[in-house]
């Protein structure tokens, strides 16, 4: 028993011995790359002192070069650019309007992009429900051109319509056997907007 304690007393203070000499040579290892990096930045610090007069020379050439093409380019560029006139367009918007937007649609695309008299005439005689409603949209329109802009209404041309989907109230119908099925009375939000002809 004396003999196995006096064994592993041993080898505990051999295993210590050899921890103690790893940690010192890598501290060892740590110190000499430290030496040498040290080394490289003085010897780069040594070359940039020797390339810095060179450096700031360039800088100022290149500095004169380009405040030299900025004075050649102001001669150039023209006092004022000349600002283009942007169209009048008139709008009129009727909102919660009771039929439904794909019905509406369908007078909005043959009415887009006539003059208002053709459109007038094409929305007095469609057989569609929705052409009345769209066409006192047009005349509300016309009259913001002559009311609001001082425009002449008989110039003017449908620039844009939209028919965008309202609300839907919905009601429900009886049915056989108790049941009930879905009514939905779909609504439309229409804007019109007018320009005045390209002549």
């Amino acid at each position: 028993m004396a003999d196995e304690k006096k064994q592993a007393t041993k080898k505990s203070e051999t295993g210590k011995a050899a921890a103690e000499k790893d940690t010192a040579k890598k501290a060892a290892k740590k110190d000499d790359a430290k030496k040498a990096k040290a080394g490289k930045g003085d010897a780069k610090k040594a070359a940039a002192k020797k390339d810095a007069p060179k450096k700031k020379a360039a800088k100022k050439d290149a500095a004169k070069k380009t405040s030299g093409e900025k004075e050649t380019a102001k001669k150039d560029v023209p006092a004022k650019k000349a600002v283009k006139a942007v169209p009048i367009v008139v709008r009129a918007s009727s909102r919660y309007v009771r039929v439904a937007p794909r019905k509406a649609r369908l007078v909005a695309n043959q009415v887009r992009g006539l003059q208002i008299d053709k459109a007038r005439a094409l929305l007095q005689f469609s057989p569609r429900g929705a052409a009345r409603d769209i066409g006192k949209l047009i005349d509300s329109a016309a009259s913001n051109a002559e009311n609001n802009h001082d425009l002449v209404a008989d110039e003017m041309r449908v620039a844009e319509i939209t028919v965008d989907e309202g609300p839907t109230i919905k009601r429900y119908r009886p049915r056989a056997l108790g049941r009930a099925t879905p009514i939905n009375k779909r609504t439309s939000h229409i804007a019109v907007a007018l320009s005045p002809e390209e002549s």
